[in-house]
């Protein structure tokens, strides 16, 4: 029991040595508060994005030919692309939540009945809303199209049929709503693998590597104790931008804030794996840095949080499964938005373990190495 309480007690001394390290110079103090503000502001009003390519699901409950008519037009338009063809209401939910279709069109058992008697009938559309500005614009697309068959006899005539859309998680469709809660994940990965990154590269620039290989501490521990500091570093981070996203641009949160809370955990553990892994790797800090910076591109870029995964090539899909940032903006969008609970997202953490479980032992293996 004193040895266990004697090895918590180095790990304690090193992780206060790494937190003295990185926080004792003002202008450390300023990059790790200044920027997530800033960044969070920035991307909460500026960022937008489009869609080209929208999956969506029909529930025909008519069966008429009108409806035949009107899903034919739709899948004739290239931008839509069919994905389920549901039997019942109940596989509404179903194909949303797991973001198979983005959005459903729903024909009612009377909608040929109406149609045919001249009544304007309506179309309902349920749109998932965390994909906000993607599910308006399909909006938007699916309105041109049923007001094109509405014109199809070149009358002046009251509409025939009429859309009414309801988004879920996102009522107003705001485009905030996607993309602030994406940035918990991702402005934190930045902060949280540079200062991983930059840990055992600085004190060999500094000239205390030496100083730390006398010391009776193994590989292990120094792995460790550089570890859980920018662990901390990193939830406090995505903590502030959730504050941000709650108190600054009212963003309702439905999920539990201590799944949201593990969530990023896994995840940044995850990433200090990546980045011990290359800071054991470098030689130097600007060899650190550059290869952060050569990482953090094609990691934000493969996230999903620009540019829908469902609309990049088939390859690149492939690809964004060795990426943990596509997994935990995933997992903090259904969380944030959609409540869903860790029962339904266990998958998502799998990737976040697969990755640990290289990068930590590559990690591990290079300090030895280079002790």
């Amino acid at each position: 029991m004193l040895a266990f309480f004697n090895y918590l007690l180095r790990l304690a001394n090193l992780c206060q040595k790494e937190f003295i390290a990185v926080l004792k110079d003002p202008a450390n103090r300023v990059i790790l508060i200044v920027p997530p503000i800033l960044q969070s502001l920035l991307f909460g009003y500026a960022a937008n994005f489009d869609l080209t390519n929208v999956p969506y699901a029909v529930l025909d409950e008519s069966r008429g030919g009108a409806s035949t008519e009107l899903i034919a037009r739709f899948d004739g338009t290239g931008v839509f692309h069919r994905v389920a063809t549901l039997d019942s209401a109940s596989q509404i939910s179903d194909v949303i939540d797991t973001g198979s279709a983005l959005l459903v069109v729903h024909f009612s058992a009377d909608f040929e009945r109406l149609l045919s008697a001249g009544h304007t009938t309506p179309l309902q559309v349920i749109l998932d809303g965390r994909n906000s500005t993607t599910a308006g614009s399909a909006a938007g697309q699916l309105q041109a199209i049923i007001s094109a068959y509405n014109q199809r006899d070149g009358q002046d005539a009251k509409p025939a049929v009429t859309v009414m859309s309801r988004a879920w998680y996102n009522p107003n469709l705001e485009s905030r709503w996607n993309i602030v809660p994406a940035l918990i994940a991702s402005l934190s990965m930045i902060q949280t693998i540079m200062l991983a990154a930059l840990s055992v590269a600085r004190e060999r620039e500094q000239g205390t590597f030496d100083q730390l290989l006398v010391t009776p501490y193994t590989p292990l521990q120094i792995m460790i104790g550089k570890a859980l500091p920018s662990i901390a570093i990193g939830l406090s981070q995505a903590m502030l931008v959730l504050a941000i996203s709650l108190y600054w641009f009212d963003i309702p949160m439905t999920g539990s804030f201590w799944a949201l809370l593990l969530a990023m955990l896994m995840f940044m553990i995850t990433i200090v794996g990546i980045g011990l892994s290359i800071s054991a790797l470098s030689a130097n800090m600007q060899q650190a840095m550059l290869y952060t910076f050569v990482l953090i591109m094609p990691l934000t870029l493969l996230s999903g949080l620009a540019t829908p995964v469902s609309n990049m090539p088939q390859f690149m899909q492939i690809v964004t499964y060795a990426n943990p940032l596509r997994f935990a903006i995933d997992l903090v969008r259904r969380i944030y938005l959609e409540g869903a609970p860790l029962t339904l997202l266990w998958h998502d953490f799998i990737p976040f373990v697969g990755i640990t479980l290289v990068t930590m032992p590559l990690a591990a293996w290079l300090f030895r190495n280079k002790l």
